[in-house]
């Protein structure tokens, strides 16, 4: 199979032409090794590799799966191979290796999917950006000069320069919507605990986490949804196994009512500006759905945006610093002697030091949103938003420079911590870590799903994602939809050429 022809290719086409005889499951296996081994040290985005197991394990695929013999990443976060190295994109993390495998990787390998290896995340997930200190940093296909976004930069970095079709990734915050945007894909976060995280973990970060993956066709994350969704044993969440993802996408989605917003009551309490590509992305969906025949109206979701990111935040903060405990049982090696990167150890100290109370009254704050949106729900069937506030920013550009990172170090100081969060140090902290992407936190909050949708692409060549949002349960909703929108733009002649890669250096940590 020659390298091209399986570039071109979505998952669900490669294993078509499996079954049809026209290739083999080894010949696209080892166009995927190729492509991989070619690319990725210009891209950056894969942080190991397993191509023997791959082949072991793609010999014992069922012929009948509906991913058969389609290679595809996992994240270096959560989704654990047993026995096989996992580091959450931490140093503190690089000799750790996994009890047993994951729910969700034994649920792909029996869709037919071979795990070619891990994709590069920041440092335990926690970014919108995916420069961790300790591995690569990837790049954007559209322009090397710029970020992928995260954390599942890694992967989206992955799928939209061709090295596979489709990739895993996870949403805490915007985890696989902001990548998506930033990268011309598409990028569905299904609803609260619609995949399972065990069996090492029940639930992350309250439920706000939820994996799924960034693919090239909707079609693609529709049939996945399909084969991994359903609580498994132990789970908190008791989503039992539901079909017709896929079968949603086939039929139309009908006449909607829309809700249109430039997300003002979220990005205006930190001081969000939002780039005139991003407004013209948003517009000029808004025009296309009309034209598709959808009623549409200009209302902002009811979001006060301060007290959704410092709810956020709150969370946020005592889930690293318990984390943070985990890894050090996981390592043995004492919290304060984990190989971390400043901000993570600054972050965690806070945490530390954050009341149970704020804690709690943070996490009912979620139901109170959750209830508002909700109602907001019973009027419009959707909610179209941007996903970020700028297109793809440049690499570095976001990551706590050096001066930060000296002034969180601070924390060090015996008190310093507790009279941080006093003097409203959280505040500040939201309205630093959120002011680029504020839109996309609500749907983790409430756990309704939401999906990034690449309509636009701006003058200087970066694309940029659109957000739509639908009521608890409703992933038929967006598939749908998202299926209406593809087959209207055509999206797909939007990929970047892969001759734009930088082919002559490698990728390495920016300093």
């Amino acid at each position: 199979m020659e390298v091209q022809e399986y570039r071109a290719c979505d998952g669900l086409g490669l294993s078509a032409l499996i079954r049809q005889g026209k290739v083999s499951r080894e010949e696209v296996l080892a166009a995927a090794c190729a492509t991989v081994e070619e690319n990725n040290p210009a891209l950056g985005a894969v942080v190991r590799t397993r191509f023997e197991q791959a082949a072991r394990e793609g010999r014992s695929t069922d012929p009948a799966a509906p991913f058969a013999g389609v290679p595809t990443l996992t994240k270096d976060l959560l989704m654990t191979l047993a026995g096989e190295p996992l580091a959450f994109g931490s140093a503190s993390m690089a000799d750790w290796r996994a009890p047993q495998d994951a729910t969700l990787v034994c649920r792909m390998r029996a869709a037919g999917l071979t795990i070619l290896g891990q994709t590069v995340t920041p440092e335990l997930g926690l970014m919108g950006i995916t420069e961790p200190r300790a591995f690569s940093h990837p790049v954007n296909p559209w322009h090397p000069e710029h970020s992928p976004g995260g954390s599942s930069g890694g992967a989206a970095a992955a799928v939209a320069g061709g090295l596979v079709p489709l990739a895993m990734g996870g949403d805490g915050g915007g985890s696989l919507r902001i990548p998506a945007s930033h990268c011309g894909l598409f990028g569905l976060k299904p609803s609260r605990g619609r995949v399972p995280l065990g069996p090492l973990f029940g639930e992350v970060w309250q439920g706000a986490v939820v994996e799924h993956a960034l693919t090239r066709s909707v079609r693609d994350s529709a049939a996945l949804l399909d084969v991994i969704n359903g609580m498994d044993a132990g789970s908190p969440w008791p989503l039992p196994r539901e079909q017709g993802f896929l079968a949603a996408m086939e039929r139309p989605p009908g006449t909607m009512r829309i809700a249109v917003s430039l997300g003002d009551p979220l990005g205006a309490p930190l001081g969000t500006w939002l780039d005139p590509e991003v407004r013209r992305a948003v517009e000029q969906a808004g025009r296309r759905l009309e034209a598709l025949g959808h009623h549409l109206e200009w209302v902002d979701p009811p979001v006060e945006g301060g007290a959704l990111a410092d709810s956020y935040l709150t969370l946020y903060l005592g889930q690293l610093a318990a984390d943070l405990v985990w890894i050090s049982e996981q390592t043995d090696v004492p919290v304060c002697r984990l190989a971390l990167e400043p901000a993570t150890r600054a972050i965690g100290r806070l945490g530390r030091c954050l009341p149970a109370r704020d804690y709690e009254i943070a996490k009912r704050y979620w139901n109170q949103v959750a209830w508002d949106m909700a109602a907001f729900h019973r009027r419009f069937d959707l909610l179209l938003m941007p996903v970020a506030a700028t297109p793809a920013p440049r690499r570095g550009a976001l990551y706590p420079s050096r001066s930060r990172e000296r002034l969180m170090s601070l924390l060090a100081i015996p008190g310093a911590s507790h009279l941080a969060l006093k003097a409203g140090l959280l505040k500040r902290l939201a309205a630093d870590s959120l002011r680029q992407t504020p839109f996309t936190q609500l749907a983790n909050l409430t756990g309704q799903p939401a999906m990034s949708v690449p309509l636009h692409v701006t003058p200087d060549g970066l694309p940029v994602g659109v957000q739509v949002l639908a009521p608890m349960g409703e992933e038929r909703r967006l598939l749908a939809l998202a299926a209406q929108l593809e087959a209207d733009s055509e999206w797909g002649r939007h990929l970047p050429r892969q001759e734009a890669l930088p082919h002559d250096r490698p990728i390495g940590a920016i300093a």
